[in-house]
């Protein structure tokens, strides 16, 4: 009985060992933290970072303003800017012929549509 018993272990402990040794993909996969740290580096790296990249891209075009450029509001008004009052931080924008509306600088982005077309 006590010789079974010293057997089993000894068999134990050879089986985990041959395991560690053989398979270390599956042992660093199968634990859930480890899995879960690979999942959010995959989504930094491909959620993430190229949002904050689109992010720094608009902010720099929205302190480069200049007068002339052709820009649509995030309400989806196309137009050219004619004036830029930095300190109220509102950029007018004229749609149509001497039509213009005052927007927040935040809300005016690059209008790539126009760009390509000239």
């Amino acid at each position: 009985m006590l010789t079974n018993l010293l057997l089993d272990a000894s068999n134990a402990a050879a089986s985990t060992e041959g395991a560690q040794d053989g398979n270390i993909f599956a042992m660093l996969f199968g634990n859930p933290l480890v899995l879960m740290l690979v999942i959010f580096v995959i989504f930094y790296f491909f959620m993430i970072k190229p949002q904050q990249k689109r992010q720094k891209e608009i902010r720099n075009f929205q302190n480069s303003l200049a007068e002339g450029t052709s820009v649509f509001t995030q309400g989806g008004i196309y137009g050219t800017v004619k004036k830029i009052d930095l300190a109220n931080n509102i950029v007018e924008v004229e749609i149509a012929k001497g039509i213009v509306i005052r927007v927040n600088k935040n809300f005016v982005f690059k209008d790539d549509a126009s760009a390509q077309t000239k």
